[in-house]
């Protein structure tokens, strides 16, 4: 039962090293966690996965490797299939209330769990509505589609809320990095982003040190320190108008997240590409530009920069003096590009276009170039990758 669970998590891509496989059985020999499937899948979660982007695979293949046991390796297997074509709703039904609680009266989960196994060895056959038999639409503990109080759900989505125990329910899905990008998976990226460091006011009890210093005087010595912050400054640059129309949606969960993430963070808008101003108000991009030459003196190297655009526009754009299709631009956007390279070491460019695309623009290439090869797609897994090249 265990081995073809390691095996399926390695071909689900989900990387567990044979060191921690051990450290797994040594857990089960030890009874850390008992047999009961449900704890036997928080401590493997635990012990098997590093990262939780992994979290939603893990799920998937603990539903499929697992599914109908209760114990693990005590000899008890729950072999029985349940057949696709039961989980067809039906109807809904909906019990008096006398016979809901004749229902919850009947012993509470465990005798709830013994009940399923048994009738799991004794029906044989599908069925429909009812009150006992597992199915679809009745008021049997046991099915889906029904109404019982105190049930399990097996196949089918839930539809009252109401079952004791949910089978193979993943409620890690969005964090899986194969997944459409939304504010909590952003913001769960980001913070890979982080340097910790305690300023300011010293308005938060230490209770270590409380506790310590009590130890050592004999009365109450309380000690106070200065809150946990995260102490990296970052500057985005987003790309708006144009052919970045289309992502205007996923722009604006990413600087939700990152308003969230990061409280030392300035923005700015440019179009295609940076030039000699950006603006902060897209209403007035015309008449309120800041100097690009102003952010380059205001703020130092220790800020990290992210850039955030298609980098989807024509080539004289990036190379040419007067290149850009809003302004006369002196001097070449790549001009631009190469000093915030230069000023902002830390410096990365997130793009919205899927990766497969981007070697049919040549100006993503030229982009690309420029920012050092430090170009990620804007998914969960570009994301990631992203932070840790700002934090090295």
């Amino acid at each position: 039962m265990l081995l073809p669970f390691f095996t399926a998590l390695r071909d689900a891509r989900v990387p567990v090293s044979m060191k921690e496989w051990l450290h797994l059985m040594e857990a089960m020999d030890k009874d850390v966690a008992g047999r009961k499937v449900d704890d036997f899948y928080h401590l493997s979660r635990a012990v098997l996965v590093k990262d939780e982007k992994h979290y939603d695979r893990f799920d998937q293949v603990f539903g499929k490797v697992f599914a109908g046991i209760e114990t693990v390796g005590a000899g008890e297997d729950l072999t029985t299939e349940i057949p696709d074509d039961w989980l067809k709703l039906l109807t809904e039904k909906y019990l008096s209330d006398e016979d809901k609680a004749a229902i919850e009266a009947m012993g509470g989960f465990d005798k709830l769990m013994e009940t399923l196994k048994q009738r799991l060895d004794e029906q044989k056959g599908r069925h429909e509505g009812g009150n006992r038999w597992i199915g679809t639409g009745g008021t049997s503990p046991f099915g889906h589609g029904g109404y019982n109080p105190e049930g399990v759900r097996i196949g089918g989505p839930g539809r009252h809320g109401r079952a004791v125990k949910v089978w193979e329910k993943r409620e890690y899905r969005n964090l899986d990095d194969t997944v459409e990008l939304g504010t909590r998976n952003i913001k769960v990226a980001l913070r890979r982003l982080r340097r910790f460091a305690r300023e300011g006011a010293a308005d938060e009890l230490d209770m270590d040190a409380t506790i310590d210093g009590t130890a050592k005087q004999g009365w109450l010595d309380i000690h106070m320190r200065a809150e946990r912050r995260n102490t990296i400054k970052v500057l985005l640059f987003l790309d708006i108008g144009g052919s970045m129309d289309g992502h205007v949606k996923l722009c604006e969960e990413l600087f939700s997240a990152a308003k969230t993430e990061f409280k030392n963070m300035e923005f700015f808008y440019f179009h295609n590409c940076l030039y000699e101003g950006v603006w902060k108000d897209n209403r007035r991009r015309h008449g309120e530009k800041i100097a690009t030459w102003d952010l380059l003196n205001k703020y130092p190297g220790d800020w990290r920069a992210i850039f955030v655009g298609d980098a989807t526009m024509s080539p004289y754009e990036v190379t040419m003096p007067g290149g850009s299709v809003e302004h006369w631009n002196e001097e070449a956007g790549a001009v631009w590009l190469t000093r915030a390279r230069q000023q902002w070491e830390k410096c990365v460019w997130l793009n919205p276009v899927a990766e497969r695309y981007w070697s049919y623009s040549a100006s993503v290439s030229m982009v690309r170039e420029l920012m050092d090869e430090r170009m990620f797609p804007l998914t969960i897994d570009g994301l990631d990758k992203a932070m840790r090249a700002l934090t090295r």
